[in-house]
């Protein structure tokens, strides 16, 4: 949703601001490392100890650099698969870090309802991003869904923030549509995953019926744990 529409209109804007960092010689994933850095650091210091609403706008500062690396990388010219791993890794420990903080918050403040939403939504948003990263390593589709990354950082950071302005039950909102959202990706990536398994077992072997897990692995069981 918003990841498809927004982001690339946010690319072009910043294309002008990559090129102009890349002549001064830094690199994008020294931008990535210095977004991450500020991002969690933030977020561990401003939202437990309850300045949600400048926990809100400089989280949400430190993490549009996950744009503004890509920008980078591209005004450079050169693909780095490490530099996409280290993105992706990277984007992970904001996210958790971001509702690792929000439960902390709201454990101090005795609000477990929104302990048990900010947890699940940590649990689910890896999981969301773990599904698509396997079933691309086992060339199938595993991408797509009404909550990725920028929906969850929205939602989140959107319901901190306004409770920090004083709407105490804007958090509550926000990470109750969190979850739903996010359990529903879970649903729809996995889905997505066994139809394109279908399809790829069915391109190969022109039969219709579903595929074991045996008959996808030619290497007999996976032995990852993740």
């Amino acid at each position: 949703m918003i990841n498809d529409w927004g982001r690339a209109a946010i690319n072009r804007s910043l294309e002008p601001a990559g090129r102009w960092l890349v002549r001064r010689g830094i690199h994008p994933d020294a931008m990535t490392v210095f977004g991450t850095a500020g991002a969690t650091g933030f977020a561990i210091w401003l939202i437990p100890t309850g300045h949600l609403f400048a926990a809100s706008m400089i989280v949400w500062g430190f993490a549009m650099l996950d744009v503004l690396d890509g920008a980078m990388a591209r005004a450079r010219g050169v693909t780095s698969p490490f530099g996409g791993v280290l993105d992706s890794l990277c984007d992970r420990i904001v996210d958790g870090t971001v509702f690792a903080g929000i439960a902390w918050w709201a454990a101090a403040n005795d609000r477990w309802i929104i302990v048990a939403l900010a947890l699940v939504c940590l649990i689910s948003g890896q999981l969301i991003s773990y599904i698509k990263a396997r079933a691309e390593a086992a060339g199938l589709q595993g991408g797509g869904g009404v909550v990725e990354r920028a929906e969850r950082l929205i939602l989140g950071l959107t319901g901190i923030g306004l409770t920090g302005l004083g709407l105490w039950w804007a958090v509550d909102v926000a990470l109750w549509l969190l979850t739903a959202g996010s359990l529903v990706t879970v649903g729809q990536r996995i889905h997505t995953v066994w139809v394109s398994a279908r399809e790829q077992y069915g391109a190969a072997t022109g039969r219709t019926d579903a595929p074991d897990r045996a008959a996808l692995e030619p290497g007999g069981p996976s032995r990852d744990g993740g």
